[in-house]
């Protein structure tokens, strides 16, 4: 089983984030918040392949399903309000 916070380490450590956070209880079904400067003018695909390739074969394999919002640190500013965070 995977734990969440082994994915948000594979991302801090393979993509320069401003902020991680990961949820899954189940050990391969998780949900995440991705925010990162990279992200600045890429579409939502290109944000996601890029924490993808930051998991490298964990993702697929031991991560089943790995759902996320990505973010600049922009839109982060204005998303967290609405998110309550």
């Amino acid at each position: 089983m995977f734990q969440a916070s082994k994915i948000e380490t594979l991302i801090q450590t393979g993509l320069p984030c401003d902020f991680v956070q990961v949820a899954g209880d189940d050990g391969v079904h998780f949900s995440g918040i991705v925010v990162s400067a990279e992200f600045e003018g890429k579409n939502r695909v290109r944000q996601h392949q890029m924490v993808y390739a930051a998991l490298g074969s964990a993702m697929g394999g031991e991560i089943h399903a790995l759902q996320l919002q990505t973010y600049s640190p922009a839109q982060w500013a204005e998303a967290r309000v609405k998110l309550g965070l």
